[in-house]
């Protein structure tokens, strides 16, 4: 099975919070009510240093998703 880059996600306990999973390298799933990141992966220091520089990316790309997700639901 193919997934997609990202996935909504959604859970009645935490009625505010919506999740993004983000299913590639590096994984994480992120909580888009406050930017809690829960990474998915083990990494080494090598990975730590380049995490470190893309986090900002894939929080904006996570955000730009469900940005989309959601004005397609209004259309």
């Amino acid at each position: 099975m193919e997934l997609p880059k990202f996935i909504l996600g959604d859970n009645t306990d935490l009625p505010n919070a919506i999740f993004v999973i983000h299913t590639v390298f590096p994984r994480f799933i992120i909580n888009l009510e406050n930017d809690e990141i829960e990474w998915l992966e083990e990494f080494d220091q090598h990975d730590e240093k380049e995490l470190l520089s893309e986090t900002e990316n894939v929080i904006k790309e996570a955000s730009a998703f469900y940005d989309r997700e959601v004005s397609r639901y209004d259309e």
